[in-house]
């Protein structure tokens, strides 16, 4: 986004996102009662909330408003390829229009499609979105040590472990670390090629970067966000 002057004129938030297994679609406000079912489960809860417990309906119904509905965040709802199923919703938050970057979240919230690949693709969509479509350079998540099954779909997808909180959460008995991962838009680029897929476009060079002034980037920055 800060770093190529072409992509002001692309999608931020698009309406569809396809993948070979699921389609990422915008969220509608039916959708609430997946989100009531989903963040009232316990085991979501475990892997997903800091406080040790479900959300209540009250703050499931904020949350939903603020993050799939509002306009401060870019949610996708991740339905099943064929068959439309809603299983889970996945998000980009905290974007960061000076220096390129956003923060990633993504729950699978039926507990059936877990270890399906459902979550890997939907990640790797987002991420080429991100990185190749928006320019974007990187791109962050946090995750609980013991979430293990979520740490290898991440590194699947070419997220690197850059550092952890130590003991930063209380879970199942113990203490656990909470780990920040991260890709980069260069290491998107190395991945899709080791698979033999386009890159898209190569990022502008740090002297194009160096060019873009506060005011073109603020620019950019808006007409991504619809402003």
């Amino acid at each position: 986004m800060v770093y190529r002057a072409s992509v002001a004129g692309r999608t931020w938030f698009p309406d569809v996102i396809e993948g070979r297994l699921v389609v990422l679609r915008r969220h509608v406000p039916d959708n609430l009662t997946a989100f009531r079912r989903w963040y009232r489960d316990a085991e979501v809860a475990r892997l997903a909330r800091y406080q040790d417990g479900p959300m209540s309906i009250e703050e499931i119904d904020r949350f939903f408003q603020a993050r799939a509905l509002g306009g401060e965040s870019m949610t996708m709802a991740i339905h099943v390829r064929g068959s439309e199923r809603l299983i889970g919703t996945c998000a980009f938050s905290q974007l960061d229009a000076d220096n390129g970057s956003a923060l990633y979240h993504i729950t699978i919230g039926e507990r059936d499609a877990w270890g399906h690949g459902y979550g890997t693709e939907a990640t790797r969509l987002m991420v080429d979105h991100a990185l190749g479509t928006l320019g974007l350079h990187r791109v962050s998540l946090s995750v609980f040590e013991f979430n293990e099954r979520a740490i290898r779909a991440y590194a699947a997808c070419g997220f690197t472990v850059e550092g952890r909180a130590r003991e930063a959460i209380w879970r199942d008995g113990r203490w656990w670390d909470e780990l920040s991962m991260s890709i980069l838009e260069t290491e998107r680029r190395r991945g899709a090629q080791e698979r033999g897929e386009d890159a898209d476009a190569p990022a502008a060079s740090n002297g194009a970067r160096r060019g873009l002034d506060e005011r073109a980037r603020r620019g950019i920055a808006a007409r991504l966000l619809g402003r």
